[in-house]
């Protein structure tokens, strides 16, 4: 481990520095890109001028509101940011021997080959952050170290635009020792709350009580967190490609309570054509087909069936309208379809005839002319709506606006509620001076 030298690049807020980018009149303004306000969803990143309201990642779109309501609020565009991530990627991989990406705007980076020495491996990080300015025109921060605990460490140390190294055991004890137990990179959010709530807060608790954390956190995680805490981290860079993938999934979330299941059922099918479509892409064929929705009052439950008939679109659309048939029938605000069990094979998604049968291939035209006639909608040439996420969210929500009603009666919980509402209108009515 003493011989490695690891460099941890991550970009400064990627998403809003690629819009402040391409469009300079958003410097300096809280930028928050996600959902927008008055929807439902979630923040997928802000500016850091945002996160001085304390937004933050993930958050609820209703809570960063009432946060930042003089926010600028922005969809994401996921076309420009993967493009500036193949651009970034490009750069790093001129400088690591081994490259592993975690996301489109981070990577570890083993440079123990191509540097030598942590000298040249500095000279390294300061032109990483050269280029990816001068290239792309985005800032990031990098951390250099002996592991890649350290070096996810050191990146996070002089956020935004910054350089930090670590390059002894010792020096990431010292600077980490009291600090939360969730500055080390091994320690998730549940288990940091574990750990806290038997009153291990500091690094320096997982060092003195590292027997309870074992028992805590069992025997394989609970000695990586110790040995982190201690400086010792032996886990190596690893490329990660997307034939890797242990599932792949695709969920949508509702502007508005869904009860129309037969527009459910519709919708599974667009989402069981772009987890088709992911899988190809990576060459990789599901061994199971699951199911995930979420009911209007929060609940989720997730439904799942290990099946080889999950091939192509239209078999995952089936397995999954089988594993809907088994759910209690409730308004909806999300819902979510997935293959698991990946193995290496092909998978046919696309209106190519060479990609399957000439049978499946009308079949899947048909269900999707079908879709467009039904809803009043295009999905456009080879599905580009279906196979793009942002694209994708548009296409539902289009088809929730048109959909016509063709589900069962209404139950009894529904029937309440809109007798309460009716009662509510006629107290407004009866109670009107007109």
């Amino acid at each position: 481990m003493a011989d490695r030298i690891i460099i941890h690049v991550d970009m400064d807020a990627f998403y809003a520095s690629v819009e402040v980018r391409d469009d300079p009149s958003l410097r300096g303004k809280p930028l928050i890109i996600g959902s927008l306000p008055g929807e439902r969803g979630v923040i997928s990143t802000c500016s850091y001028e945002a996160r001085k309201y304390g937004v933050r990642s993930a958050m609820n779109i209703k809570e960063a509101y009432s946060l930042c309501p003089n926010g600028v609020y922005m969809h994401p565009n996921m076309v420009k940011y993967k493009d500036a991530s193949r651009q970034i990627h490009r750069i790093w991989r001129d400088f690591a021997s081994v490259l592993e990406s975690i996301a489109l705007d981070e990577a570890y980076l083993d440079v123990t080959e191509t540097a030598k020495d942590f000298d040249s491996a500095r000279v390294f990080a300061h032109e990483i952050k050269r280029r990816t300015l001068d290239e792309v025109g985005l800032t990031c921060s990098v951390g250099l170290s002996y592991c890649m605990a350290g070096a996810k460490t050191a990146s996070e140390e002089m956020k935004p635009d910054g350089y930090f190294e670590i390059l002894t055991p010792e020096d990431f004890m010292d600077l980490v020792m009291d600090r939360g137990v969730r500055v080390l990179s091994t320690v998730g959010e549940r288990s940091a709350e574990r750990l806290q709530s038997i009153g291990i807060e500091t690094v320096r608790d997982v060092l003195e009580r590292q027997d309870e954390v074992v028992e805590l956190l069992g025997d394989l995680h609970g000695r990586q967190v110790v040995k982190v805490a201690q400086g010792i981290d032996d886990r190596e860079v690893t490329p990660w490609e997307p034939q890797d993938a242990k599932s792949i999934g695709r969920e949508i979330t509702f502007q508005d309570n869904v009860w129309n299941y037969r527009l459910v059922e519709d919708v599974l099918l667009l989402l069981a054509a772009n987890v088709a479509d992911q899988a190809r892409r990576a060459g990789l064929r599901g061994g199971g087909v699951m199911l995930k929705l979420t009911y209007a009052n929060g609940k989720g439950i997730s439904k799942s069936r290990v099946t080889a008939n999950c091939g192509d679109a239209l078999s995952i659309h089936k397995e999954a309208l089988s594993l809907l048939e088994s759910v209690e029938r409730r308004p909806l605000r999300l819902v979510g379809v997935g293959v698991y069990n990946l193995s290496k094979g092909s998978v046919q998604t696309t209106l190519d005839v060479g990609e399957g049968t000439a049978q499946r291939v009308r079949s899947l035209k048909e269900a999707l002319g079908a879709i467009e006639r039904e809803y009043r909608i295009d999905l456009g040439a080879n599905m580009r709506r279906v196979y793009r996420l942002d694209t994708l969210h548009a296409a539902v929500e289009e088809m929730r606006k048109n959909a016509v009603w063709h589900g069962p009666r209404p139950t009894s919980h529904m029937c309440i509620y809109i007798h309460r509402q009716l009662r509510i209108l006629n107290t407004i009515l009866n109670s009107s001076p007109c």
